[in-house]
């Protein structure tokens, strides 16, 4: 039994390496690049909708008052980037019901990296909002003292994003091949349902967590900007 698609090697030529972990990362990638070139390339503005333009406006529009419910904030500038992470991990798990697909996700370099975009993306939406000088300034409050903490701080979060996501998906997979192991004519179904429904969920979990740490820069400088300036 392999904890993790890391494990599985298919090809292997001097320093190449490729795994599991790749290989479906790759394909799902493609996946959704695919379903959504197909999907936007018969958008209509007039006229009737087709049935996968009205499931389209309901996921983004479900997903841009779920991210200004969290972030109290505009959604637009958040809504590319919490999507796609939210698409990717939600692909990842669902398709692990497929024979043979090993989810990325049950890989810990694959939530590094995913925690990784998420530790650039809180820098990058602040600096782009409030500048380098106001998005600094977060870390040297309440005190310049509190600044390597802080530092700490983001790197602690980071790390505990990506083993949670990990630990969760590479968990539940183990369940779910223990019980079919047990008694493989009466789990089955009951797993692959149960383990459907967890992967979304971990999905909404972390972009639900993304979205909090990206909108908590955001919020903090406003108020640290706010205090900032001289009251009439």
């Amino acid at each position: 039994m392999t904890i993790s698609p890391d494990q599985t090697l298919l090809f292997e030529f001097g320093f190449v390496r490729i795994n599991a972990t790749l290989l479906f990362t790759w394909l799902t990638i493609a996946l959704l690049a695919g379903l959504a070139r197909w999907i936007t390339s018969k958008l209509s503005t007039t006229g009737e909708l087709s049935p996968w333009q009205n499931l389209l406006e309901v996921l983004v529009e479900g997903a841009q008052n779920q991210i200004r419910d969290i972030a109290r904030q505009d959604a637009g500038p958040f809504l590319p980037f919490i999507a796609t992470l939210f698409l990717f991990i939600a692909a990842c798990n669902l398709l692990a019901v497929v024979p043979g697909y090993e989810p990325p996700t049950g890989s810990l370099s694959t939530t590094t990296a995913l925690a990784l975009c998420v530790f650039c993306a809180v820098p990058f939406y602040g600096i782009r909002r409030h500048g380098v000088r106001g998005f600094l300034r977060l870390y040297l409050e309440p005190t310049p003292l509190m600044l390597p903490l802080n530092i700490i701080g983001e790197l602690a979060r980071t790390l505990a994003l990506a083993v949670r996501l990990y630990g969760n998906v590479m968990s539940g997979g183990l369940v779910v091949a223990i019980l079919l192991l047990v008694a493989p004519f009466v789990f089955p179904a009951l797993m692959h349902a149960l383990g459907l429904l967890t992967g979304l969920i971990q999905a909404y979990i972390f972009a639900v967590l993304a979205t909090v740490f990206i909108a908590a820069a955001s919020a903090a400088q406003e108020q640290t900007i706010g205090h900032s300036q001289p009251r009439l």
